[in-house]
C-alpha cells in the first residue's frame, strides 16, 4: 500500500533546528490517519459512506468542495494511503492538457496490462476552463481514471455539468473552534513533527485570538502558529509564554486585513447585502469598492447580486433579476477593471428598487412542508390520464379547464388534502 508519509528520524538537538525535510508546519502536521483528521465528522466518521469507500478501496469519482484549510488535500492523501490503485496528483495551476494526456495514456496501459485502476487527484480543478474539463469526461465515463477533484469554488458554477453528474460532490466546512483547538494542541505537543520541543504556551485570550485569526482554516492556523512560536524569545526556564499583545505584535496589523476566505470577507459581504436590502446605494457602493480594492472575485459579487435580486426584490421588480444576470454576464465578458462599472451599475439599481421577499419566504415554507409531510399524493383531478387504466382509476376526473371555466382558478384546489388552504406566496401590498 503506497504511503506519502515521510518519517523523520530521531528528535531535534535543539528547537531551532529545522525538520530534515524543511517543510512548513502545516505540511508536517498533515494527518496520515483518519483518527487525526478533525473537523469533518459528517463525512469522515467511521460509519460514513465516504470513509468506508476509501478504507475498502471502492471509491468512485468525487469532488471535494470547501474553503482553504478545510482538509481537501489531506483527504486526497488519505485516499492515497488506503488505495491499491495507482494514485496520481495533478495540479490545474501548473499542469495542462499535454500532461493530462500522458497521465491518461499511462492509465490506459496500466489498466490493460494488469487491470489496476488509476486515481487522478486534480487540485484546484476550477482553474481548468470548460473546454479543458471536457478532456476528463470520456476517461471518467469509461473508468480509465477515478477523478478526485478539489476546489474552493462552487462546483455548480466552476465545474461542467456532465462532469458533475459523474462525480459525488462532498462539501467540507470551515473548521470549528473546537476542531482548530485540536489541531493547535496536536501541533504544540508533537515532538517529532510539530513544535513540542519549543515549550510554547498560550494564554487563553491569545489562544482564542489565534483561532479567530485562522477563521476555520487549519493551514492558516498552523502557519501563524509556527511564525509566532519561532519568533517568541524563550524565558529563563526555556519556555515561551505567549499572551495576546505578543500575538498581535507577531501577527502585525495586517492580520485584520480583508481576506477572501476569512472573517472580514464575510463581514464586508454582509454589509454590502444589508446596504442593498436597506435601499442605501451609497453604503452598497462603498462596500462594493472595499471588495474590489481587496481583490475579491467579481464573479462572487455578481452571484450574490443574482441571489439578492430574487431573494429580496422578487416580483416587486422582476427586471432586477434580468439586470443582475446581465451584470454577471458582463463580468464574464468584459473582466476587470472595466467590469467594476457594470457591478456599480447593478449595485445602484438593486439598492434603488422596491423590496419584496415573498418568493423567498414562500419557497422556504413550501420546502418545510414538503419535508415534514413526505410524498403526499397528487390530487386525482390534477393527474393526466395517459392510459385507459389511469382513466378508470379516476385520473383527471373533475379537472376544470380554466380557459373554459375561469372560476376554476380560485375554486379548484392544487394542493394535497393535508395542505389545503396553505398560502405560501404572500406578496407585499405595493402602490
Amino acid at each position: 500500500m503506497p504511503s506519502h508519509h515521510d518519517s523523520i528520524p530521531g528528535l531535534f538537538d535543539s528547537p531551532e533546528r529545522e525538520n530534515v525535510d524543511g517543510a512548513p508546519l502545516a505540511e508536517r502536521m498533515r494527518p496520515s490517519r483518519f483518527e487525526d483528521f478533525v473537523g469533518q465528522n459528517d463525512i469522515t466518521a467511521p460509519d460514513r459512506p465516504l470513509r468506508r469507500a476509501i478504507e475498502t478501496d471502492r471509491l468512485s469519482s468525487v469532488i471535494f468542495w470547501g474553503p482553504p484549510g478545510a482538509g481537501k488535500t489531506t483527504l486526497a492523501h488519505l485516499i492515497a494511503r488506503h488505495t491499491k490503485s495507482q494514485f496520481v496528483s495533478f495540479s490545474a495551476v501548473t499542469g495542462g492538457i499535454p500532461e493530462l494526456r500522458e497521465i491518461i495514456k499511462s492509465a490506459e496501459q496500466r489498466r490493460a496490462f494488469n487491470g489496476r485502476r488509476t486515481i487522478l487527484f486534480v487540485d484546484e480543478i476550477h482553474r481548468f476552463n470548460k473546454a479543458q474539463q471536457d478532456a476528463f469526461l470520456p476517461h471518467v465515463e469509461r473508468g480509465t481514471v477515478i477523478l478526485v477533484g478539489a476546489t474552493t469554488e462552487n462546483p455548480s458554477f466552476e465545474v461542467i455539468s456532465p462532469l458533475l453528474s459523474r462525480a459525488l460532490v462532498v462539501v467540507l466546512k470551515p473548521l470549528s473552534p473546537d476542531a482548530l483547538g485540536q489541531v493547535l494542541d496536536r501541533a504544540l505537543m508533537d515532538i517529532e513533527k510539530g513544535l513540542g520541543t519549543w515549550n510554547a504556551q498560550f494564554s487563553a485570550d491569545a489562544r482564542q485570538r489565534l483561532m479567530a485569526f485562522a477563521n476555520g482554516d487549519a493551514r492558516a492556523l498552523l502557519t501563524a502558529l509556527e511564525f509566532v512560536v519561532t519568533q517568541t524569545p524563550a524565558g529563563p526556564d526555556g519556555s515561551r509564554l505567549i499572551d495576546q499583545p505578543q500575538l498581535d505584535t507577531a501577527l502585525g496589523r495586517q492580520s485584520l486585513r480583508y481576506d477572501k476566505s476569512g472573517e472580514e470577507h464575510y463581514n464586508v459581504v454582509s454589509a454590502y447585502i444589508k446596504s442593498l436590502r436597506d435601499s442605501d446605494p451609497n453604503g452598497a457602493l462603498y462596500w462594493l469598492a472595499r471588495m474590489l480594492e481587496a481583490g475579491e472575485d467579481p464573479k462572487f459579487i455578481a452571484r450574490r447580486m443574482v441571489i439578492f435580486a430574487s431573494e429580496d426584490i422578487g416580483n416587486a421588480d422582476p427586471s432586477a433579476l434580468v439586470v443582475a444576470m446581465a451584470v454577471a454576464q458582463a463580468v464574464q465578458f468584459v473582466g476587470l477593471p472595466e467590469a467594476q462599472i457594470s457591478l456599480a451599475h447593478g449595485t445602484t439599481y438593486l439598492a434603488s428598487r422596491p423590496k419584496d421577499n415573498a418568493s423567498y419566504v414562500g419557497i422556504v415554507e413550501a420546502l418545510r412542508d414538503a419535508k415534514a409531510y413526505g410524498n403526499l399524493g397528487v390530487p386525482l383531478h390534477l393527474r393526466n390520464a395517459v392510459t385507459g387504466l389511469m382513466k378508470e382509476l379516476g385520473y383527471g376526473q373533475g379537472y376544470r379547464y380554466v380557459h373554459d371555466d375561469p372560476q376554476a382558478k380560485t375554486e379548484q384546489t392544487h394542493l394535497p388534502e393535508p395542505l389545503k388552504g396553505r398560502q405560501y406566496y404572500r406578496p407585499k401590498n405595493r402602490p
